[in-house]
């Protein structure tokens, strides 16, 4: 089994509805593949009985672009659960993509936790194919577990213009309204829904790694 190391994390903590972002600010994963642009975790509005964590990777893509983009396939994006408050993830939801195809692991225990990992091929199996772009989402579902690749147009909103200004002193708050720099572009998101009970109770702390090969 190939063991994966960790190339960049983002981290959060959940209760109903919370996110964390980071677009091309991580000088080690800049314009690569492991970079995370965002990571969302809510309570479905649709079943208030589930949970749906949202990874996003290769932020600012164009339009023209994102046709031929595709998910690195040494790439694993991992969500961790912590739900006893020791901030050591207790299970873990390994999401990865082959040949078009993602495949998501669990939640499971890991047998390693920590910032290596191998894939936990002893939970739930989930698979679907990627969505193209622009095309009819397609939706993968087993065992109460909904699971979705493919790009999105980027949900982020953040002024940066002003946000330059605030930073340079020009300016104390921002504009409202504001202007979206995020606008017209687009990412490859994950997906994945699945019961709250599966993952040990309502209130837990939740973080996303994405993880590369070492060989």
């Amino acid at each position: 089994m190939k063991r994966l190391i960790l190339a960049i994390a983002t981290l959060t903590s959940v209760a109903v509805l919370l996110y964390a972002a980071d677009h091309i600010e991580a000088p080690a994963v800049t314009d690569t593949s492991a970079d995370i642009t965002d990571y969302y975790a809510f309570e479905s509005p649709a079943n208030t009985e589930n949970y749906v964590f949202v990874g996003n990777t290769q932020g600012l893509l164009a339009p023209g672009a994102t046709g031929e983009a595709v998910f690195d396939e040494n790439l694993l994006m991992e969500f961790n659960i912590d739900n006893n408050g020791d901030n050591v993830e207790d299970l873990v939801i390994q999401c990865r993509v082959k040949n078009g195809q993602l495949t998501v692991y669990g939640p499971v225990a890991p047998g390693n936790p920590g910032l290596t990992s191998v894939l936990e091929r002893n939970g739930p199996i989930s698979i679907t194919e990627v969505t193209a772009y622009q095309a009819t989402p397609i939706i993968g579902t087993n065992a109460g577990i909904t699971v979705f690749a493919g790009p999105r147009d980027d949900p982020f909103f953040m002024d940066f213009a002003q946000f330059g200004e605030i930073l340079a002193g020009n300016a104390t708050s921002f504009n409202d309204p504001g202007a979206d720099t995020f606008a017209g572009t687009n990412v490859l998101s994950i997906v994945v829904e699945l019961p709250k009970i599966s993952l040990g109770g309502n209130a837990l702390n939740t973080w996303l790694e994405t993880k590369i090969k070492s060989n």
